[in-house]
């Protein structure tokens, strides 16, 4: 059986799994959303009831799991009491925002921390590497929501950047270079927030895998061989160094969404952390699901797509 087909029945047994817990923990904590709907004077018991006998709430845990995830899988991911619309309206309008700030956190974190950690590891030890790992500890140090108050409160007294959201009042009446220009802008702040959070320990990984491969033989062989430096380091010990940074790239994603929650509030992001948050504090149970199951699904190919890579980057994998 295929390497990567492998990987995808375990990941789809791993995610059913998830599912399962996720829904138990949801329905053995005390009350429910439907408590609070019997509250409401304006819904009546025969509505309650029904909603309550199509999601089989008096059944065993197993069996209201079944039953959502059968309809999950024709597309149907349940109702959203909260806002009163269908899950996958709420997690379609919200799905694209979050995929938009990870791809462009992701691409900004992977540029800096891989150019930095190469820069640090051709002069170790010196000033620049230094002041490099004095900034990694610090951006350890430093919670993101704090880091994301502070760059709000610059943005308020500069009025340079947007102040939260995803768009401005004008949206709707710019150009499309001009909705590109605006929805940049807004990006602005959660992706600075989020990137610093993982440059730091990404640069000093891509720093020790690095040094790792110059002191390898086959370097010091090249070197007696006559080749540049640069040649050295761009062809042959980057390629290798990259093989350890290529099987995080899967751990972004979920990393990413659960430390992206927190910012998402503070900054107004309209994505699926911030949505995640509201339905587990009202306790909306199928967009609690449904959310938690987009999230393993995310980690699920993004751990896919990292062991795809590697094996593609480096034969060596493909051949073991």
């Amino acid at each position: 059986m295929p390497h990567i087909l492998r990987r995808l029945l375990v990941s789809v047994f791993l995610l059913l799994v998830m599912g399962f817990v996720t829904f138990w923990i949801m329905r053995a904590t005390p009350g429910s959303f439907f408590d609070e709907l019997k509250m409401n004077p304006q819904i009546s018991p025969e509505t309650i009831t029904r909603y309550e006998n199509i999601y089989h709430v008096h059944d065993a845990i197993i069996v209201q799991y079944g039953y959502w995830l059968l309809n999950a899988v024709k597309g149907d991911f349940g109702y959203s009491f909260y806002y009163n619309v269908p899950v996958s309206f709420v997690i379609g309008s919200r799905l694209l925002n979050t995929l938009l700030l990870s791809i462009v956190t992701i691409a900004v974190t992977w540029i800096v921390a891989i150019f930095l950690g190469v820069i640090a590891a051709l002069k170790p030890n010196g000033i620049l590497d230094r002041s490099l790992a004095f900034c990694a500890q610090l951006s350890f140090a430093t919670p993101s929501f704090f880091l994301a108050i502070i760059l709000l409160y610059a943005a308020s007294q500069w009025g340079a950047l947007p102040l939260g959201g995803m768009r401005s009042a004008n949206f709707d009446d710019l150009n499309w270079w001009g909705k590109m220009t605006d929805i940049g802008a807004h990006l602005i702040i959660p992706v600075t927030v989020l990137s610093i959070a993982s440059i730091g320990s990404l640069q000093r990984i891509m720093r020790g895998n690095l040094l790792g491969e110059l002191n390898k033989p086959y370097i010091l062989a090249a070197r007696a061989r006559g080749l540049s430096e640069r040649r050295i380091i761009m062809v042959h010990a980057l390629k290798n160094a990259f093989n350890p940074m290529i099987t995080l790239l899967g751990l972004e994603f979920a990393s990413l969404l659960s430390g992206a929650a927190l910012v998402e509030v503070i900054v107004s992001w309209p994505g699926l952390g911030a949505l995640m948050l509201t339905a587990v504090r009202s306790k909306d149970i199928y967009l609690v699901m449904t959310s938690f199951m987009m999230a393993g699904v995310m980690l699920l190919l993004g751990n896919l797509l990292a062991d795809a890579l590697l094996r593609a980057w480096d034969p060596r994998v493909k051949h073991d």
